[in-house]
Order: C-alpha cells, then sequence, then structure tokens
C-alpha cells in the first residue's frame, strides 16, 4: 500500500461527522434509523429478553445495547461483503487459532465513532454505563501475544479499507479461569458463552463438511478411534464484526464450531448405551470445546492436531467457495487470494490447499505446487525448538490418509532439489527434510509451511535475523529471498484511545486527532516535552489513569493501592524464559536493602504480576506460588510496610490489562536475550508513557532506538553474548562471588518466604543452582538491579521523568499495527484497500 493508498483507506478523522451524518452512514440499506424512542435499545430489551423493562437487570441492558449497535452497523457490514463481491479484490485470508479481541461494546462503539451518542443515550435511559460494560465476559478465544496481536492485526485491516475475513475456532470454553488458593494457582471453566452472545451471527446456510480418515467410540469410558471406517465433521459458521475505525468499513471474523452430521445410533439408545449412541457428536464436539487442551498427554496432543486440522479445512473450503463464486480461472487464485498462517498451527493448509487443487480442481502438480507457494505466507513467532510443532505421522495415516501421501510427495520432490543442489550433503537433507525420522517419525510442520509458501517472517529484527541465522539456518540459505521482517504492532485505538482516554485528550488536544489513524503523528509531542503545561498534562493524565486502577482494584481485590508509589509491572504468560523469578529476586534485594538500612530515602513501590501457567507446567505454578508468598511475607513485615507491596493479579485479560498499562510508571521486559520473539505488551507499555527496563530482545530493542537508548533502562547480556556463554556459564561463580546474589538466595533457602512450608521452593534454587540457571537469571541479576537503582533516582526527579514518559509516547508512533499491516499488504501480499462506499 502506498502513502496515498493508506490515507484513502483510513479516511481522514480530523473533522468528525455529525450525528445526523453517521445516521445517513449506518442507514446505507433499506432499513432508515428513525432516533425515536421505540427503536432499538427499548425494543431489544423488550423484545429479546421478554421482560418488564422496569425490572431488567445489568446484564438485559448491557445485551440490548450491545444488539442496537450491531443494528446499527449491520447494514455497513453487508455493504463492505457486497463492494467486495462487485469489485473482486484481493481477499486477505488471516488463519489463526487465537484471537484475543476482549470485550467487543466499547471498542465497536469507539471505533463506529458513537461514543457521544452512546454516552447521552445511557444518561437519558439512567443507565449505570461502566456497570454495563462489566456485564461482558472478555472472549474467550485467546490466552497470550499470539491472539491478541491478531486481534489487532484484524483492526488495523479494516481502518485500512483492506478486503480482509479473520478465521478461527468458537472455542466454547477459554483456557482456563484462574485463581489463586493458597498462593497456587487453580484452573477453572471459562464459560464465556453461558450467556448469549449478541456480538456473533450463525450462518447454518455456510456450514462446511470435512472428512477424516476415521471413526470414534466409546471403549472403557475413552473415546478412541475406529480405523477403516472414514468419518466427517460439521464445521457451523459464526461470524463477529470487525469494525475499522470510523464505522465505514466493517469486516468479518469468522469462527468454526464442530458438530456432527445428523446421526444417532438408535439402536444403542435403545439398549441403554445413551454414552456409545452418541460417540460420534462427543467427538466432535469436543474438538472446539476448549482453547489448548492439555498437551502433555497423548489424547490432548491428538485434539490439538484435530483442532489446527478442522480450522483449516473449514477455514479454506470457504475461501475457495468464496474465490469460485467470482473467480473461473484457478491460474488467477494467488491473484485473488493471499492466506497468512499466523505460527506453524495451520501449516497443514499447504497439504490442504494441495489437496484441493490436485483432487478437487484436478490440476497438474507442478501448477498446483506454483499456485499453492504463490497463495501462502508463513508468520513464524517463536526461536524455543520446542514449540515449533510436529506432529507424529501415524497420526495424519490414521486421520488424514491423503494429506499424508501429499506431504511425503512434496518431501520427496523437495530433497531431490536439495540433494541435487548440494550433491553429498546428506546432513543438510536430514536437517531440511519434512519428516523427522530419529524415533517416532514426525511431521516438522514449520518445516512443511516454510517450503509451501513464498513467504517467511519473523516479528522483530532480532528475531528475523535468529530465525534466518539459527533456528531455521539450512531454510535461510536454501531461500534467503523467502525469508523478511515485520516488526509487530498494535493498534491505537483499543491501547490508547479507548484504555487511556485522559492521555488521549492530552495528545489531541496538542496535536489533534489525526494520531488515532497515523500514529507517527505522535512525533510531533517531541517538541513539547519542555513545555511545563504539556507536562504537567501528562503527568496529571498518568495519575488519574492510577486512581482508576486503584478503584478497580479495590473493588474487585479488596487491596488498597497507594497512589504515590511508583507503579512497576510485569504481565505476560508464566514461564522461566520471561523471567519473573528474575524480577522476585530484584524484589528481594530491594526488600534485604530496605531492612538492614531503614532510613534509606527512597519512594514507595508496588510491584504487579499477572499472568497464567499452562496447567501442566509446574515450575511456572512454582514461580506464581513463590511471588505470592513474597507478597504475603512483606505485607506482614513491619519493617516495610507503606515502602514496598507486591500484588499478583489473578485472570489476566484483556480488561484487565486496559486498566493496568495506563497506570504503570514501569514496564518489565525482561527475558533472556534472544528468546521472546517480539512482545506487544512492550509497546502498549510504551504508547501509555511507562519506561521500560528491559534487556535487549524482542522489539524492545527497536523501541529503544525510536525513542533513544536514553530514555530507556537497558541491562545485561546481548543475545549473541547469551550464546557464546553457553558452554561455560556458571551460575555458582555468581552466587560465591556476588554477595549480594548470595543473600538473596541464602535468604529464599531459610525458609523466610515458606515459614509455614518447609522446603516448597527447593525446586527454584535447584533451577538457579543446581540445574545450570539455563534462562541465566544470576547472570543479569546485578546489572539489573542496578538499573533499577538508576529508575529509582531518575523517580524522584518529577520533570525529568515525565520528559522520558514524553519521549516514549513520541517515539511509540511506528509500532502501530496500522504500519505492521501495511508491510504485510506492500511486502507479501500484494493487496490494497477497497473503500467501502
Amino acid at each position: 500500500m502506498t502513502n496515498a493508498e493508506q490515507r484513502q483507506g483510513r479516511g481522514e478523522m480530523q473533522n468528525k461527522p455529525s450525528s445526523a451524518e453517521l445516521l445517513d452512514q449506518y442507514g446505507c440499506g433499506p432499513i432508515r434509523f428513525t432516533g425515536s424512542d421505540d427503536a432499538l435499545y427499548d425494543r431489544h430489551l423488550l423484545f429479546d429478553s421478554v421482560v418488564d423493562p422496569a425490572t431488567v437487570g445489568a446484564r438485559e441492558q448491557y445485551e440490548a445495547v450491545a444488539r442496537s449497535v450491531r443494528d446499527v452497523l449491520s447494514q455497513r457490514w453487508l455493504l463492505t461483503e457486497q463492494t467486495y463481491r462487485s469489485q473482486n479484490p484481493k481477499r486477505i485470508y488471516y488463519l489463526s487459532m487465537e484471537f484475543l479481541i476482549g470485550r467487543s461494546l466499547a471498542n465497536n462503539i469507539t471505533n463506529l465513532l458513537l461514543d457521544p451518542l452512546a454516552k447521552h443515550a445511557a444518561a437519558d435511559k439512567h443507565l449505570d454505563w461502566l456497570g454495563l460494560l462489566e456485564q461482558e465476559p472478555d472472549a474467550g478465544l485467546g490466552n497470550g501475544g499470539l491472539g491478541r496481536l491478531a486481534a489487532c492485526f484484524l483492526d488495523s485491516m479494516a481502518t485500512l479499507s483492506l478486503p480482509a475475513m479473520g478465521y478461527g475456532l468458537r472455542y466454547e470454553y477459554g483456557i482456563f479461569k484462574q485463581t489463586i488458593e493458597n498462593g497456587w494457582q487453580h484452573e477453572q471453566p471459562d464459560n464465556w458463552l453461558r450467556r448469549p452472545d449478541p456480538w456473533e451471527v450463525a450462518r447454518p446456510q455456510e456450514t462446511v463438511e470435512i472428512g477424516l480418515g476415521c471413526s470414534f467410540q466409546v471403549q472403557g469410558g475413552t473415546l478412541r478411534a475406529v480405523t477403516g471406517r472414514p468419518s466427517s465433521l460439521l464445521g457451523l459458521a459464526f461470524d463477529r464484526p470487525v469494525v475499522g475505525y470510523g464505522g465505514k468499513t466493517i469486516n468479518t471474523l469468522r469462527l468454526w464450531a464442530a458438530a456432527t452430521p445428523d446421526y444417532f445410533d438408535f439402536q444403542a439408545f435403545s439398549a441403554g448405551d445413551f454414552i456409545s449412541a452418541l460417540a460420534e457428536r462427543l467427538a466432535a464436539e469436543s474438538v472446539t470445546r476448549v482453547l489448548y487442551p492439555d498437551d502433555t498427554t497423548t489424547i490432548g496432543q491428538a485434539l490439538r492436531f484435530v483442532q489446527e486440522y478442522f480450522l483449516v479445512a473449514c477455514s479454506l473450503a470457504d475461501l475457495i467457495r468464496r474465490f469460485r463464486h467470482d473467480n473461473s480461472d484457478w491460474t488467477a487464485l494467488p491473484t485473488k487470494v493471499a492466506i497468512q498462517l499466523n505460527d506453524t498451527h495451520p501449516s497443514i493448509a499447504v497439504t490442504e490447499l494441495m489437496r484441493i487443487l490436485l483432487d478437487d480442481a484436478h490440476l497438474e502438480w507442478e501448477h498446483a505446487w506454483d499456485l499453492t507457494r504463490q497463495t501462502l505466507a508463513y508468520t513464524n513467532h517463536t526461536l524455543l525448538p520446542e514449540a515449533l510443532e510436529k506432529w507424529p505421522l501415524d497420526w495424519c495415516r490414521l486421520l488424514l490418509p491423503r494429506q499424508l501421501e501429499i506431504i511425503l510427495e512434496i518431501n520427496r520432490r523437495f530433497l531431490d532439489e536439495i540433494r541435487s543442489r548440494f550433491p553429498g550433503d546428506e546432513g543438510r537433507a536430514q536437517r531440511l527434510s519434512l519428516i523427522e525420522e530419529a524415533g517416532e517419525q514426525k511431521i516438522r510442520m514449520a518445516h512443511l509451511a516454510i517450503v509451501g509458501s513464498h513467504s517467511t517472517n519473523g516479528v522483530a529484527a532480532i528475531h528475523s535475523n535468529l530465525l534466518r541465522a539459527t533456528t531455521v539456518k539450512d531454510f535461510g540459505e536454501v531461500f534467503p529471498e523467502r525469508f523478511n521482517n515485520k516488526t509487530n504492532g498494535v493498534t491505537p485505538r483499543r491501547w490508547l484511545l479507548l484504555a487511556n482516554p485522559m492521555l488521549s485528550d492530552v495528545i489531541t488536544g496538542a496535536i489533534g486527532d489525526g494520531w488515532v489513524t497515523d500514529l507517527t503523528q505522535l512525533e510531533q509531542l517531541k517538541t513539547l516535552a519542555g513545555d511545563t503545561g504539556f507536562r504537567d498534562a501528562v503527568a496529571r493524565a498518568k495519575y488519574a489513569a492510577k486512581e482508576r486502577f486503584a478503584d478497580c482494584i479495590k473493588r474487585t481485590c479488596g487491596i488498597s493501592l497507594d497512589l504515590n508509589s511508583i507503579f512497576d509491572s510485569q504481565v505476560k504468560r508464566i514461564h522461566e524464559y520471561k523471567r519473573q523469578l528474575l524480577n522476585a529476586l530484584r524484589i528481594i534485594a530491594i526488600y534485604r536493602r530496605l531492612r538492614e538500612e531503614p532510613d534509606t530515602d527512597v519512594p514507595p513501590r508496588t510491584f504487579f504480576f499477572a499472568g497464567k501457567a499452562a496447567p501442566a507446567y509446574y515450575l511456572a505454578k512454582v514461580i506464581i506460588k513463590f511471588l505470592n508468598n513474597l507478597a504475603e511475607t512483606i505485607d506482614a513485615d513491619p519493617a516495610v510496610r507503606g515502602r514496598l507491596k507486591v500484588v499478583f493479579l489473578p485472570e489476566y485479560c484483556v480488561s484487565l490489562a486496559e486498566q493496568l498499562i495506563p497506570a504503570s510508571d514501569v514496564s518489565n521486559q525482561i527475558s533472556t536475550a534472544g528468546y521472546e520473539a517480539s512482545g506487544t505488551s512492550n509497546m502498549k507499555f510504551m504508547m501509555n508513557g511507562a519506561l521500560t527496563i528491559g534487556t535487549r530482545d524482542g522489539a524492545t530493542i527497536e523501541m529503544a532506538e525510536a525513542a533513544g537508548e536514553e530514555n530507556f533502562f537497558l541491562f545485561g547480556l546481548t543475545a549473541e553474548q547469551v550464546l557464546q556463554s553457553r558452554t561455560w556459564y556458571s551460575p555458582h561463580w555468581h552466587y560465591e562471588n556476588e554477595p549480594e546474589i548470595h543473600a538473596v538466595l541464602e535468604l529464599i533457602a531459610s525458609g523466610h518466604f515458606s515459614r509455614h512450608e518447609p522446603g516448597i521452593f527447593t525446586t527454584l534454587l535447584d533451577t538457579l543452582l543446581r540445574d545450570g540457571d539455563h534462562y541465566m537469571h544470576l547472570a543479569d541479576f546485578s546489572a539489573y538491579v542496578r538499573a533499577d537503582q538508576q529508575l529509582v533516582a531518575l523517580y524522584g526527579d518529577p520533570e525529568a521523568w515525565t520528559r522520558k514518559a514524553i519521549a516514549n509516547i513520541s517515539g511509540s508512533g511506528r509500532f502501530s499495527s496500522d504500519r505492521t499491516i501495511a508491510q504485510y499488504a506492500n511486502e507479501i501480499w500484494g493487496a490494497g484497500p477497497c473503500p467501502v462506499p
């Protein structure tokens, strides 16, 4: 997309439309909006719920408001699809196992430019607006950064008027609801669809049927595969609107729910074998029952494999049906369709698209292979080898025998090419093979995605370089032209305009509202860092965000916060490489100093942690337990009371992040260098004026370049140093030669944080010392503490602190997902905007 195309796609928001113009914009179909009292909200309240409007509760009010907003956008939603049909542009299809979209009501109202009207209507109807918004659950469609990125990308594609569609799964239950009991994480079902979802629209007429090579029956209370008896699954389509800012383009997120064709074993049921009679239905509905089934068991892994194929098969059937509606020539596929695979999960799209082109379109192999590679593109999100999926070949033989034939033929032809290019280098052929031969044969899904697509991109400059040079080095040498970088970004609509209205108003008052769709305009704020009035306004906005967050935490958790303390946050999935444990060691060092030197003049501090541990990841759960014990110990110690506080916030989600991130003074991005692909929470904190203390990893490197390293607190080993020291690194050296590390670990070993649970944290000490400290916590500890001391010293100078906060806000402009998506469109998809009139 050219700059002109981006402007055309976004539209200009400096002069927002009037109420009358909005009525015309959303009344673009056969139904006109009258604005009368008996329309929309009142009708939905009465006729949908069939209750006396005087007695309804907040949930019914929320559903009525949400359905009213959906009514407003529906005709433009239809017009968007009609425009795409009539214009027949190249369309983008984004396949992802996760879409962490959060709540939709406030976001949709904001993007539709209906915020003033909605608040006026709420006041007129005497609605508790904030209480009403709380009635909407966060959609259980994702877990972490992968899903949040996908949601941001959908927002940007719609805002840029790109003809795009997201495909995912309609999980009945999210990953889990996290509760904390005695410091330990416990998992509860996340039944987010328990009440009707007013945003989704069922499309039964667009159901697709996919085949499997086996069927299922109940044996001993467990579902078992039955070979030699093929079966099928139905993919039921549910659509959600994706509203671009300004409300002109409304794209679609299509989610698939699994069901079975009308099948019922009446004989088994009549004989009293009720469970066996419903075996096929149980098997089908289990496919989309829960996000991320436990993959420590074989059956959990197999379910994950089926989920991935189900997503791909349903989505490809649907998009090919759409392509064929407007195009009769299969050769036009890459000029009309771009399919982006969000990580390795949808990699089997390579094989499924080949199957369609070979078996349904009856194309020759070479032609089908050329079309497949030109149509597909792959985004890699990890440098961890264990995260690059590999599936047992036997599973494919059982469930997808035709697809296995195609995989083996792709591999045979590919290895023939490799052996021709590199004669005698059998080791290279084995490393590049799509099939891992050691032990049980497995299909290397990342290899399949790279071989079967025309583009493989990383998500930050360092990640893309390491991916090409280390993780898949052989592929980087074979296909250097396919590798590229697309640094992640986040949508400023949700993460600044909606999440931080106080700061948004300050920015708009200074430079206008063009930044909402062109975040590079934030660079204009650099010159205002010296303006006392502007600095004071930014500081007041931060304090207001802290007040709002503190009210939320008091209401939901019963915890009182000191608004004058430094709000220091680390919020992300609990994993060793993200090093929440290193943060805890830092806090213990601060705690020790305050106890030993009580007269030290330092500002009070509040440390926030939030994030979930995978249910089977025991060490991550121990880290959560340690953080909670640390919080309890500090709260109980009168020597530090009022000066130090640790808070672990359970059930971290998008809605909580929207409150916490604007309120945070400090963002911890402290992963072991070379392990974090990009990160996106780092960008959200930066955009909201938090200062980053972190390692040179992921996109944090580029963020520091944009804002100036002098405005960051960078520390620790680089990725190159981590790699070079791997063979000789000794955590015991640090333990024996650095007194503060020794003292901190001894305090843990003494049971100070586990007085009633002796030995409970031995696992953590073993990880750091006996087991070699793989993620090099102790190597970076002292540098982290020194950077922290610099941070505290700066906080004592409010003017200097706010100057650096403004430098971060102004430097965050390049980290909009609008920029990222424009790069995808230009450099990978070859797609342009298709404005909706």
